[in-house]
């Protein structure tokens, strides 16, 4: 799927985005450039197809170019393309937010809205912590993630994802942690000082006459 570029774009207008989890180097020596979507298919700049089957970065599962979609938001940028949520509102968010609580399973009845997975999942952890400092057990600050998870770019999701190459070179300045490996799942502090990856042990399989030991309190 390399494609080639475009007459108006040279390799020297590569330079300036750095683009996340990307080998630049060797990506922008050999780029591999999308010029347009329809449906469930991107198309290269010589006019090859390729499908799309991870729905852009999985925000686009409704389908690329759908008309219905275009149209609604082209009569929402003419009335107010933003409208600020500090003290302020829109009926518009509302509406939405009622709509997805009608759906939601019972219980789930509040609606944070955010601008994407990396700022949900950093947006959960604080409301998690917030929680239990509310009910009187501020003490809970651990979280259990799985290894090799990914979560998103905030440190907050960093730090409870499995992969070990952000946390190390994150974490120690920003964000202390350690984690303690048990059967895949990894308990994070956020109180320790240390932010190295799990080098504990691996417990063997629980049978009947033993079991995993907790993790350390």
């Amino acid at each position: 799927m390399n494609a080639r570029l475009t007459p108006a774009l040279s390799q020297g207008d590569l330079d300036a985005f750095w683009m996340p989890y990307t080998a630049n180097r060797q990506f922008k020596a050999n780029p591999r450039l999308l010029v347009r979507a329809e449906g469930m298919s991107y198309w290269t700049a010589d006019g090859a197809e390729v499908l799309d089957a991870v729905a852009g970065l999985w925000c686009v599962n409704a389908g690329h170019g759908r008309r219905e979609i275009t149209e609604a938001v082209t009569r929402q940028l003419g009335t107010m393309e933003y409208a600020p949520a500090f003290q302020m509102g829109h009926p518009i968010a509302f509406e939405l937010a009622n709509r997805l609580a009608a759906i939601a399973p019972p219980g789930l009845d509040r609606i944070f809205f955010t601008n994407s997975g990396s700022e949900s999942v950093d947006t959960a952890l604080k409301i998690a912590i917030a929680y239990h400092r509310a009910r009187g057990a501020g003490q809970r600050t651990r979280f259990i993630g799985r290894e090799r998870g990914y979560h998103g770019v905030g440190f907050g999701g960093m730090s409870v994802g499995g992969i070990v190459n952000n946390r190390k070179i994150f974490g120690s300045s920003t964000t202390p942690i350690r984690a303690a490996c048990r059967t895949g799942a990894c308990i994070l502090r956020t109180s320790w000082s240390d932010s190295s990856p799990c080098t504990m042990p691996r417990p063997l399989p629980p049978s009947s006459s033993s079991r995993s030991p907790d993790p350390p309190a």
